[in-house]
């Protein structure tokens, strides 16, 4: 996005009087500006720990000093968005952003700003991949291979132009280096997952060599925790391995390639305690996996198994207490339990029971108004499914917890139906955790009660559940 005239004059003035104060200071000088913010400050931190917060003004600019810090990756995060910036001691550093279009928009300018924007541009780059993988996933392996090398080594010339251009440093070089290498393993174990999963004849076609990454890469490497390519790269490493370990034992069962179901899960819990040994990376995992299990458990001891792991993983995630808060709400919504006398307030601000306002088989789902683009999105699959299944209510559950007018105001500009719309009460769970909820899906005969609980939104076979879930009424 091209800056306006106004803002390249702002930034000529602030590095004009920063560079002479910045040639011998360690410190790193961040300012900056916000288009359309969406909260009142902005937060750098590293390896999930806060370095500074700061304030908006009046004109949605921030300033502030970073002293003391170490060269290396950091989270730069104006909620509910975040992104990952390079920085070192005697960087000058703007960032200009809308939020409307966050990462396409993300600019840093300064001393050192070029790190930040190779990262960013990385980034942007890699989200493109999600198109490449389904326009390759029917391909023959080899050709696969041959794309992604060809990936790689494009990216890799990128680095050595901006070397050569800006005589980098070698600490930045060897992250950026690692984030090319891991985006080209991640490649590859999408793909494998993915033709495991929906096109399994190509599976005895994969090269012996085409994993041989697998033998050198590190699970534990704390200069890389804040990298969403690493990160994304051991999710989908977990995945596939745990699909394979599972297909190699039982050849026959679908089940190997269903990411919600409870030995799935849990077998990924137990790769990551016998992988990773960095508690920042090892608790990132199981706290997302261990949530995860217990919201789509059907069964009570499930979750107590689940508890049960994590007290021999020596396990001191951040959600440590929400997910005991989890594992106690999830008893109400396992199958056979009754959701029919539960209170919820409709968009007339009155208090109901579910049973009151369903009378036919019901699927609920959940949103908040804080993640725009996800209900948005989620409405559009609702809407489609309400209309190729009107023997079933979709009804949405809110869980802005105590505000329902801007709830009801997200109803009235985006025509949702309100007759199908409601906003949960008393919810025991802490506000911080609802958005592990927000995918979830749970169907419900007639009076309430529940049949199933362990699908999502976009589960890939959602249709034909539905199906079995009708025939069953």
């Amino acid at each position: 996005m091209k800056l306006k005239l106004p803002l390249l004059l702002i930034i000529s003035l602030f590095f004009l009087s920063c560079d002479k104060e910045n040639k011998t200071s360690k410190e790193v000088y961040i300012k900056g500006q916000i288009a359309n913010p969406s909260s009142e400050y902005v937060v750098i931190s590293r390896n999930n720990i806060n370095i500074d917060t700061l304030r908006l003004d009046k004109n949605n600019r921030f300033e502030g000093n970073l002293k003391d810090i170490e060269a290396g990756l950091y989270v730069f995060r104006h909620p509910p968005e975040n992104q990952i910036i390079y920085l070192e001691p005697g960087d000058s550093t703007l960032v200009w952003l809308n939020t409307l279009e966050f990462d396409e928009s993300l600019n840093f300018s300064g001393k050192g700003s070029e790190k930040s924007n190779f990262l960013t541009n990385l980034y942007l780059l890699n989200q493109q991949d999600n198109d490449l993988i389904l326009s390759y996933y029917k391909s023959d392996p080899s050709e696969f291979a041959k794309k992604t090398d060809s990936i790689r080594a494009h990216r890799k010339q990128k680095l050595i132009d901006l070397e050569e251009k800006y005589e980098v440093s070698q600490d930045f070089y060897k992250i950026a280096n690692s984030s090319i290498n891991y985006e080209y393993y991640d490649l590859r174990e999408r793909y494998a997952f993915l033709i495991r999963k929906y096109n399994p004849s190509l599976v005895d076609k994969i090269p012996s060599d085409f994993h041989d990454y697998r033998k050198n890469v590190s699970f534990n490497d704390p200069i890389l925790e804040d990298s969403y390519v690493y990160l994304n790269f051991i999710d989908d490493f977990l995945r596939t391995k745990t699909l394979e370990d599972c297909a190699k034992n039982k050849p026959n069962d679908k089940n190997c390639t269903n990411l919600n179901s409870f030995e799935n899960i849990r077998s990924r819990i137990e790769l990551v305690d016998s992988l990773i040994q960095n508690k920042n990376i090892k608790n990132t995992f199981l706290d997302r996996l261990a949530s995860q299990g217990i919201i789509y458990s059907q069964k009570e001891e499930n979750v107590d198994l689940i508890l049960n792991l994590l007290k021999k993983m020596d396990y001191s995630g951040n959600m440590k207490k929400g997910i005991a808060q989890m594992a106690k709400i999830q008893s109400d919504f396992l199958p056979g339990n009754s959701l029919g006398d539960k209170v919820y307030i409709n968009t007339k601000k009155d208090t109901v029971k579910l049973k009151s306002f369903s009378r036919k088989p019901t699927i609920t789902y959940r949103w908040m108004s804080s993640s725009p683009s996800h209900y948005i999105w989620q409405q559009e699959i609702i809407e489609n499914l309400q209309f190729k299944y009107p023997e079933v209510n979709f009804i949405g559950i809110n869980l802005d917890m105590g505000d329902t007018d801007k709830w009801i105001k997200v109803i009235e500009n985006n025509s949702f139906d309100p007759e199908l719309q409601f906003q949960a009460t008393n919810i025991r769970v802490d506000e911080n955790l609802l958005k592990n909820y927000l995918n979830k899906l749970i169907f419900m005969d007639a009076k309430g009660i529940i049949i199933r609980g362990d699908l999502q939104i976009n589960t890939p076979d959602l249709e034909n559940k539905i199906l079995e879930f009708i025939s069953q009424q």
